[in-house]
């Protein structure tokens, strides 16, 4: 195995000729937008983003191979199989070339809240609308400018892109000649970062073997995982306090079981929520400081009454366990909130409210989209003077200036919810707290009855697939509801209207019960059957955002 360096523009090169391609047994793009930003900022600070694994192709390819999502299809001989680094690579790729159907990724010029650097990255949810991509602006290089935005399209390092920049530039400036200057100089300053991006690799001669080569990625994809910001702390606090930290960890689960339902790891969990009641950034800077482990201890108890508040609240609200949850960013600072708010009465019943408010309105605008530790100390210091009666300002996560809600449009294009997109699984928890019957056991929506459930196309994919339309539009929110896997098999790829009439030949039951079932999903039962997907998609999207708009003002739904 040989390391090598290799810049970004000859990656890209080998992408476009297709002499670089993906051994088909890898799994396909897993990453968010969330991590796609963290890569394009981390090629900005020109930090290193790691090595990638490579397997050089002789005269015939070892593995049945395709093109990494948005790349060349065909093209030139493969000279190379990338085994280790496809999200990376193919993050850069789509993010560069704006690929990406549903998003657009952008820089944003002025000071990162959190790192301080002149220019980060982000990226805007895009949707289609009678043949035009929304929002409008985003392809406005005038409206962009604007708001200090550039694409990141603008940035990719191939030579082809340099004509782009100039017309981008004048067409953002106007008439002003200086303005047009000054943006080809800002563009020029940052591709020539993305140009001269080092990505190393490790290199496995053609004459590897087949078996040889897979067991290299099987042990690269299954490394050993390093020592964790908890596992430190624990050392820290048994080396002060002789406190045992998992034994605490223990009896919060004793008397908190469901915070395994909603949290992959508890101890995680509860760094962040002492932190921030410290007041202090839920990073790992915070938790590795000698003094935090100390404080920790002595505010423990607090700690863990938040913790089991939050949870009991998580599930009045409906939220049923983590692999639903849209972000879950919000249960630190609902923790720390609810360690803070008081016992009963009127002040519960009002800052129940607020919390309903705050945690719905995190579901649906893009606050924790980026920053999330910062931005989670931020909210939870102005909630908290809010609850306290110190302030009557409205907190920036509450701000529908700042953080506007989505409108209709923008949630019939909400992505598939078993994907941890946050609109989508948002729209999916507004629809089980709406009861979400099963078509047929009529079973409603509980945490035990989800471990059987699930994510059906109301308009089968298969069948919209043939009609011609496309798989984005099929694996929207708009068009899924959690079913049982009995109920999901026998629906098959059918019409709505065709497994609706099955449905009720199959049983003894009515149109009626079959619609009062389907609305406790909020699915419009005449526009379902009309078999069409554009009047569907809109009813639901209709009913699903006047539900959205009443949670996230606090009213109860």
């Amino acid at each position: 195995m040989e390391a090598r360096n290799r810049p970004l523009p000859d990656w890209f090169t080998r992408l476009r000729s297709r002499q670089l391609v993906l051994p088909r047994f890898q799994r396909f793009e897993a990453w968010n937008h969330g991590q796609i930003n963290a890569l394009l900022d981390t090629v900005l600070r020109g930090l290193p983003s790691g090595a990638l694994l490579t397997l050089e192709v002789g005269d015939k390819e070892p593995f049945v191979s395709r093109p990494i999502a948005g790349a060349a299809a065909n093209g030139e001989r493969v000279i190379e199989h990338l085994l280790d680094g496809q999200q990376r690579l193919t993050a850069l790729w789509r993010s560069l070339n704006d690929t990406y159907e549903a998003r657009t990724y952008l820089i944003k010029l002025g000071p990162d809240e959190e790192t301080g650097q002149p220019y980060f990255a982000i990226s805007q949810a895009r949707w289609q609308r009678q043949g035009r991509k929304y929002p409008l602006w985003i392809d406005q290089p005038e409206k962009l400018w604007e708001r200090r935005l550039l694409p990141a399209s603008l940035l990719n390092p191939v030579q082809e892109a340099e004509a782009l920049v100039k017309d981008w530039a004048k067409s953002a400036a106007g008439n002003d000649p200086d303005s047009m200057i000054e943006i080809i100089q800002l563009v020029n300053r940052l591709r020539s970062i993305f140009s001269s991006y080092n990505i190393p690799f490790l290199s496995l001669p053609n004459s590897t073997d087949r078996e040889t080569a897979l067991n290299v990625f099987i042990r690269m994809n299954t490394s050993a995982t390093p020592l964790s910001d908890y596992d430190i702390v624990v050392a820290q606090v048994e080396a002060s306090t002789e406190l045992s930290m998992h034994d605490l960890v223990d009896l919060l689960s004793d008397k908190a079981p469901n915070i395994h339902v909603y949290a992959s790891k508890p101890a995680d969990l509860m760094l962040s929520v002492s932190a921030l009641l410290q007041s202090k950034t839920p990073t790992k800077s915070t938790f590795l400081a000698p003094e935090f482990s100390e404080k920790m201890i002595e505010d423990w108890e607090r700690t863990e009454f938040g913790i089991q508040r939050m949870l009991k609240f998580l599930d009045e609200e409906g939220i049923p366990d983590g692999k639903r949850l849209p972000t879950d960013v919000v249960l630190s600072p609902l923790a720390a909130l609810w360690a803070i708010t008081p016992i009963g009465l009127d002040a519960e019943g009002t800052a129940r409210i607020l919390l309903r408010r705050y945690m719905w309105r995190s579901f649906f605008t893009e606050r924790y989209d980026r920053t999330s530790a910062t931005r989670a100390l931020a909210d939870f210091k102005e909630l908290s003077a809010l609850l306290n009666g110190e302030s009557d300002k409205t907190p920036m996560v509450l701000d529908e200036e700042q953080y506007p809600l989505p409108d209709v449009d923008a949630l019939m294009f909400a992505g598939w919810p078993l994907r941890k997109d946050r609109a989508a699984r948002g729209l999916l928890a507004i629809s089980l707290k709406a009861g979400g019957h099963d078509f047929a056991d009529g079973r409603p929506t509980s945490r035990d009855s989800l471990k059987e459930r699930e994510y059906h196309h109301l308009f089968p994919r298969a069948w919209l697939l043939a009609k011609g339309y496309s798989e984005a539009l099929a694996d929207t929110a708009v068009n899924c509801a959690l079913v049982t896997w009995k109920t999901n098999r026998a629906l098959a790829s059918k019409s709505p209207s065709e497994y609706i009439k099955d449905r009720m030949a199959s049983s003894n039951i009515d149109e009626a019960v079959i619609k009062s079932r389907l609305e406790t999903h909020l699915i419009p039962y005449e526009e379902l059957v009309s078999d069409s997907l554009e009047i569907f998609r809109k009813r639901r999207a209709e009913l699903l955002h006047q539900k959205m708009v009443k949670l996230c003002n606090g009213e109860l739904v």
